[in-house]
């Protein structure tokens, strides 16, 4: 993961929300960088035709690498190729996560997500991806995180050194429960891009409140 800024606490993720084909989407996601530090993007696919889904990529892919985010493509190696992403998000099994480390993990990060469980976690973590992340693209539709996920996050953090992603809720005062587990990224989704939200105050806010409560880590 990378980012404009080398901090010593968590940063935020943002997860490119579930929604109607939109012609902002570019000016939203840059109102968003513009709000304060934001170590990377992930683009899932949802429910769009794989057009849309790559015409999505190529709006949002340049605004975000200029902000200083990069850019993680869920689920979809030829679109993160072609959009030139710095990233590819996988979930599946760990036999396939392997697979997709070995093709493509000299070019570009690649990230796991899907375990439910510790076992589920360690499995992927063992074939070394660049990141973990604990949550379900499109599920924050509650105001606090899932407990589950602040659970697994906080014993990722603690027992293993591979950086670790929990998802909030769509609430931006959540991410101060996903940093009190540790781990080295807060994902906001719904809480910055959705309904009558304002990405650039709510991206502000997110950082105010890391900058005051996240705990800070050790240097290396």
């Amino acid at each position: 993961m990378t980012g404009k800024a080398e901090l010593n606490r968590c940063r935020l993720v943002l997860i490119w929300p579930q929604e109607e084909k939109r012609a902002d989407a570019a000016s939203r996601l840059q109102a968003a960088c513009a709000g304060g530090d934001v170590a990377s993007l992930i683009i899932p696919q949802h429910d769009r035709s794989d057009d849309e889904f790559q015409e999505l990529c190529e709006a949002l892919v340049p605004v975000a690498q200029q902000a200083g985010a990069a850019v993680i493509i869920a689920g979809d190696t030829r679109v993160a190729g072609r959009v030139k992403a710095d990233g590819i998000h996988f979930e599946g099994k760990a036999a396939d996560l392997s697979d997709i480390i070995e093709r493509f993990g000299s070019k570009m990060a690649i990230g796991a997500g899907g375990a439910k469980s510790r076992d589920d976690a360690l499995g992927l973590g063992e074939c070394q991806p660049d990141y973990i992340f604990f949550g379900r693209f499109g599920y924050d539709n509650k105001s606090e995180p899932h407990p589950r996920n602040l659970q697994l996050g906080a014993w990722w953090a603690e027992m293993v050194s591979i950086p670790c992603i929990v998802l909030g809720g769509n609430d931006v005062s959540s991410i101060e429960a996903v940093a009190a587990t540790g781990v080295e990224f807060a994902a906001l989704g719904e809480a910055v891009f959705g309904e009558g939200r304002d990405p650039c105050t709510e991206v502000a806010r997110a950082n105010a409140l890391l900058d005051t409560s996240a705990p800070r880590f050790e240097a290396a």
